[in-house]
């Protein structure tokens, strides 16, 4: 049964994105509450939901891998289906990664991952980046310059698709904590990620 938390945008919405959690964190988690929060005020409704293993964890309690790669995909197909169109859809970490291997297939507006895992940390060999070579919907990746899955020196030897943008949020790790010396926050990161994702939408 397909489900969502539906953050209604603060001001009349002009875009809807359907946003996938990361693979430790639910769908309600704080990083993702306040990024929701950020895109709603400027004007993008966000729905959220949660891949099998987490909707079990939720309601078992206990802590669970996550689902193999085919019902992850699965799972954000159905999610698709049930959204209102048009959308763009992405997520965060693991959930920006499914959301990529379906943009072509799904074909939404756009793409937008938070933190995308172009590696395993410290495995920079094990990429994950072939599809981005080849993705033709327009997409957007929002990376912290100090994230162990992707940093800006990596990053730039891929091959990426010519429709794939990556912006970088200074002295950001994979939750967009910055260091203390750079004088922001967590919470000024996540605004920033909002504001660019949402220029992205809205134009």
């Amino acid at each position: 049964m397909t489900s969502f938390l539906d953050t209604p945008a603060a001001i009349p919405p002009r875009a809807t994105l359907l946003l996938a959690h990361g693979a430790g964190a639910p769908m309600d988690s704080d990083y993702l509450d306040q990024l929701a929060g950020a895109l709603a005020t400027r004007g993008v409704r966000v729905l959220r939901f949660e891949f099998p293993y987490m909707a079990g964890r939720r309601e078992g309690g206990s802590k669970r891998p996550p689902n193999p790669m085919p019902v992850l995909q699965d799972s954000f197909r159905e999610h698709y289906r049930a959204a209102p169109q048009p959308l763009y859809i992405g997520g965060k970490s693991m959930g920006g990664r499914v959301a990529s291997l379906l943009a072509d297939e799904l074909q939404p507006d756009g793409l937008i991952c938070f933190g995308y895992p172009f590696h395993p940390p410290g495995k920079p060999e094990k990429t994950r980046t072939a599809h981005l070579a080849e993705l033709r919907t327009p997409t957007l990746i929002l990376q912290g310059t100090r994230d162990p899955f992707g940093k800006p020196d990596e990053v730039a030897r891929y091959p990426l698709s010519a429709q794939v943008q990556v912006d970088w949020l200074d002295t950001g790790d994979h939750d967009l904590k910055p260091l203390k010396s750079s004088g922001l926050t967590q919470t000024d990161l996540i605004d920033q990620a909002a504001e660019r994702a949402a220029a992205f939408m809205l134009g």
